[in-house]
């Protein structure tokens, strides 16, 4: 086949616009050949379940499918009765990129909160944590948070704790959407299983496709008392795949060895590396921290529309002029310093 794009070309909108990482190729071509039960009754989805308790506890089972909104509906559809609902954060990804798929898919219902810096407190679950026993309202079963957040952010496992803490004294269960899990790793340099099974969290989605996986992501679900129905769910939800091997064989790259995290690592590195070039530059204001891979930042009117000419990114807010700048597992130096020079030319008179 020809290649039909630059392989040397490479943006700032998306860790998902990134290709797959060749460890990752390598392993799916090492899994093909020869016949595996499909379904997920094959040795690679048997070896994953041991690594997946390697890194989350004795306790954990994984459940490979395809995305990450579905690993997002599913968790939430095990973790709720038919009248159940989900407390949030208004940025959340269930609430504001996945088409409704939890509410539509899923048939719950999300009870959002706002958070400034993308982050749930025992304070804000306690504005939606109400009505309990009343037949108008759905019912609040389920608190989801997200590490790192849609804003960069990241929980410390004691922040995680305390909320798990309130969620388990309300009734609650406790759901983490780790799209970008192995960045919060990396960030609060800490196992995985620190800032999710030893701090109280129930169940988990696993990102990997962010990380340098061609597709494929896993519900983990650390406590079985909290999850009921997953492999009958995700065979409803078209998440079961019948080659499930090459799913489990790219999540294995990852986890059985340290990829995920020297991925991860260097992602975070190059998002630092760019907000220290361009911070400080006037007419640029930095909105977040910097805790993982992406870059928040309120630039000039019109600036965003010249870079992007030759660089690729997204607005986040374009009432403000904030956008949002993401960096990958093969992000260069060098293609952040050519970033950096273009933003402070557009600054710089």
């Amino acid at each position: 086949m020809t290649t039909l794009h630059d392989p040397e070309s490479r943006g700032f909108a998306s860790d998902n616009y990134a290709g797959a990482h060749p460890e990752v190729l390598a392993a799916i071509a090492a899994a093909n050949g020869g016949h595996q039960v499909a379904y997920g009754e094959d040795v690679y989805t048997a070896r994953l379940q041991e690594v997946m308790a390697g890194h989350f506890g004795d306790k954990a089972r994984a459940f490979p499918v395809f995305n990450g909104t579905g690993a997002n509906v599913l968790s939430l559809q095990s973790m709720l009765p038919r009248w159940g609902a989900v407390i949030c954060v208004e940025t959340a990804h269930i609430n504001m990129d996945e088409n409704g798929a939890p509410e539509r898919i899923g048939g719950l219902k999300l009870l959002t909160v706002p958070a400034p810096d993308g982050k749930l407190t025992h304070e804000l679950i306690d504005r939606q944590a109400w009505g309990f026993g009343d037949e108008h309202r759905a019912q609040p079963g389920v608190v989801s948070i997200t590490q790192t957040t849609e804003l960069g952010t990241a929980y410390t496992p004691g922040e995680i704790a305390a909320l798990t803490t309130h969620a388990h004294d309300l009734g609650l269960t406790v759901h983490l959407d780790g799209a970008r899990i192995a960045n919060a790793a990396a960030s609060l340099d800490l196992p995985l299983r620190a800032f999710t099974t030893d701090v109280g969290v129930d169940v988990v989605s696993f990102g990997g496709t962010k990380n340098g996986l061609l597709y494929g992501e896993a519900v983990v679900v650390l406590d079985p008392a909290a999850s009921a129905g997953l492999p009958y769910l995700r065979k409803m939800d078209m998440q079961l795949t019948s080659k499930m091997r090459f799913v489990s064989a790219q999540l294995l790259a990852l986890l059985d060895g340290d990829l995920w995290l020297r991925s991860a690592q260097h992602a975070n590195a190059m998002a630092t590396r760019l907000r220290a070039a361009v911070e400080g530059t006037e007419g640029l204001v930095i909105t977040q921290p910097t805790q993982s891979n992406a870059v928040f930042a309120i630039l000039p009117a019109g600036v965003a529309d010249r870079l992007r000419t030759r660089f690729r990114f997204y607005d986040w807010n374009e009432a403000t002029g904030e956008v949002r700048w993401m960096c990958a597992f093969d992000t260069t130096e060098a293609d952040v310093d050519a970033f950096a020079a273009a933003i402070r030319h557009e600054l710089i008179p």
